[in-house]
C-alpha cells in the first residue's frame, strides 16, 4: 500500500482477468477468503512500483501490494520481486516498536509477491502529501514523525542479527543508489566523483533499520499520529538516508507551494530538531554531516535522476533545485542549518 491509495477507486477487475485470478489465489492461500468467495478487487491509484488493490471480502476490506518487476517511469528500472519480503519484514518489526505507526499485516504470499494488510479509511487517514500540497504544513506533526522514525532507528541500532536479516543491499542498490546518485552521475560529470564515493559510503555503513522511503505520499495523518507505510526499500544500512529522504520533500515543497514556504521550513526544522535530540547510537553531529550530504544529493536526483518530482515542471523550478542541490553537493554543509537557511534566504530573493 502507498499513500496515494486515498485519490480513489477506479472500475473494479474483472474476475475473469488474469490479475485477479492470481490475486483470488494469493488470498485463498493467505486464508484471507473462503474457497467460494469472489472479491470485488479495485485498482488504487498511485504508486510506481506495484500493483496496490483494495479488496471488498466478507470479512471486510484490506489492501493488497503485489510488486512489478519493471517500474512504472519514463527510463527502464528493474527491481527484485523479493523487496516485497524486506517490506513485511520492516512493517512487522516496526510494528514490535510502535504498533500504531504501521498498518497491520494481516497475511503474505511468497509465490506471488504480493502480501495484504489493513484498509484504512482514507476520511481518517490523510496523505500527509495532500495536506502539504493544501499548505497545511504543520511542525507538530513533522516533528512526530521524526519522533517515530528515530525512535525506530535507536531499537535497532547496532544488532549484527538485524544486520543479516535485512541484509537488502541488492534491493537498495536497484531501488534507490543506482536510480537516485548513479543516474544522477551521469548527467552530472563533475560532480560524478562525489556522487559515487557517496554510493560507496552509504553502502558500506550498517548502523540501523533504514525504511527507505520516507516520503510525504507514504505518511498518513491518523487519528493516533503518523502512519508509516512502503516500505520496500527497508535495508539495514545508514539511517541518515531516511532523514535526508524526508527533509528533501520539506524543501522541495516550497517549489510545489511557494506561499507556504515558511511554514515547510518550520517542518523541516521541527524534524531536525526532533531527530536529532534521538539519536543515542553515535555522536549526533556525525549523522547530522553524512545526512547533509545525502540531502543535496537527493535533491540533486529529484532533477535528474529516474524519479523527478512530478511537481517540479517549470525549467525555473527545476535550474533552481539543481543549483541549490549542486552547491551543497560540492561544498557540503556539516549542519542542516545552513542548508535550511540558505534555503530560506531563497524565499526573499
Amino acid at each position: 500500500m502507498t499513500a496515494d491509495q486515498h485519490s480513489g477507486l477506479t472500475s473494479h477487475l474483472t474476475p475473469e482477468s488474469s490479475q485477479a485470478s492470481d490475486l483470488h489465489r494469493a488470498l485463498l492461500r493467505m486464508r484471507l477468503i473462503d474457497a467460494d468467495e469472489t472479491p470485488a478487487l479495485w485498482p488504487l491509484a498511485g504508486g510506481v512500483s506495484s500493483n496496490i488493490l483494495r479488496a471488498d471480502t466478507r470479512g471486510g476490506a484490506l489492501c493488497i501490494k503485489q510488486a512489478l518487476p519493471e517500474l512504472k517511469v519514463a527510463t527502464h528500472w528493474s527491481a527484485p520481486l523479493e523487496r516485497n519480503h524486506a517490506e513485511v519484514a520492516w512493517m512487522k518489526l516496526a510494528a514490535e516498536i510502535l504498533p500504531d505507526a504501521v498498518p497491520v499485516i494481516l497475511g503474505e504470499d511468497g509465490s506471488s509477491h504480493s502480501f495484504a494488510m489493513q484498509w484504512l479509511d482514507p476520511e481518517h487517514h490523510p496523505v500527509w502529501k495532500a495536506q502539504l500540497r493544501d499548505g497545511v504544513a504543520m511542525p507538530a506533526f513533522a516533528a512526530q514523525v521524526a519522533h517515530q522514525l528515530v525512535t525506530i532507528h535507536a531499537a535497532t541500532a547496532n544488532q549484527p542479527a538485524l544486520a543479516q536479516q535485512f541484509a537488502y543491499d541488492q534491493n537498495f542498490f536497484a531501488l534507490r543508489l543506482d536510480p537516485y546518485f548513479a543516474a544522477t552521475a551521469k548527467k552530472h560529470p563533475d560532480c560524478a566523483a562525489v556522487l559515487e564515493k557517496l554510493i560507496a559510503q552509504t553502502a558500506n555503513i550498517k548502523r540501523a533499520l533504514v525504511h527507505g522511503d520516507i516520503s510525504p505520499k507514504n505518511i498518513l495523518a491518523g487519528p493516533k499520529g503518523p502512519i508509516l507505510l512502503d516500505a520496500e526499500c527497508a535495508w539495514y544500512g545508514d539511517p541518515a538516508f531516511d532523514a535526508a529522504f524526508c527533509l528533501c520533500h520539506l524543501l522541495t515543497k516550497c517549489l510545489w507551494r511557494p506561499l507556504s514556504w515558511n511554514n515547510y521550513l518550520s517542518c523541516f526544522d521541527a524534524f531536525v530538531e526532533n531527530y536529532l535530540k534521538g539519536v543515542n547510537w553515535e555522536p549526533a553531529a556525525a549523522i547530522e554531516a553524512r545526512i547533509c550530504k545525502l540531502l543535496a544529493a537527493i535533491l540533486l536526483a529529484r532533477v535528474d535522476g529516474k524519479s523527478p518530482l512530478e511537481y517540479l515542471t517549470s525549467q525555473e523550478d527545476q535550474d533552481h533545485l539543481r543549483q541549490f542541490a549542486r552547491h551543497w553537493l560540492l561544498q557540503p554543509a556539516t549542519q542542516l542549518v545552513q542548508i535550511s537557511a540558505a534555503w530560506k534566504k531563497d524565499a526573499t530573493l
